[in-house]
């Protein structure tokens, strides 16, 4: 019968193996002056992560905050143009500054964007769970909807979506919404 092992001694403080270093992607990473760290690799259109080196598309800045009717104008440029993770990085910015009243709004079309994201880039969970999500924040929006907004238009077209994942039924590329009337 094999004899028992005992755990071995705990070490000394001064003993303590160091733990290895971060990988070398890791160390590289770029942080504000909190030491937060900021997003700084360059991405695809869909918003994906590129090696460091790599020339991606245009980046919007993380701090970027415009002001309701040109975050409108932008995110439906980039929406347009195939983009609409940075046009959920628009509404985002808008949505950190909007007032109390509009921060489900703003929060919902920002989701609806990057739930748009995550179907072009083929991940129906995300896509499911993220334009879920943004419907249900707008919705309180449609009857008196600010800044031109298509509301009802924008749950229509969140519904269809949803109803054509589920069913299995998916446009491709999928219709991008329109975000005014």
């Amino acid at each position: 019968m094999p004899a028992s092992r005992k755990a071995p001694a705990p070490k000394a403080a001064s003993q303590k193996a160091a733990s290895p270093k971060a990988p070398a992607h890791q160390q590289q990473r770029e942080r504000d002056s909190t030491g937060k760290p900021l997003n700084g690799r360059p991405r695809d259109g869909l918003g994906r992560p590129l090696p460091r080196g790599s020339v991606g598309a245009p980046r919007i800045p993380d701090d970027l905050r415009l002001p309701p009717e040109e975050s409108i104008a932008k995110a439906q440029e980039l929406l347009d143009a195939g983009m609409p993770f940075h046009a959920h990085e628009i509404l985002e910015g808008t949505w950190k500054d909007s007032p109390e009243p509009e921060r489900m709004l703003w929060q919902g079309l920002a989701q609806l964007a990057v739930g748009l994201t995550h179907l072009m880039r083929g991940n129906l969970v995300g896509a499911v769970s993220l334009l879920g999500q943004g419907h249900d924040r707008i919705r309180g929006y449609e009857v008196d909807p600010p800044y031109g907004l298509d509301v009802a238009g924008l749950l229509n077209w969140s519904d269809s979506l949803l109803s054509n994942i589920d069913s299995g039924d998916l446009e491709q590329p999928p219709i991008v919404p329109h975000l005014l009337f």
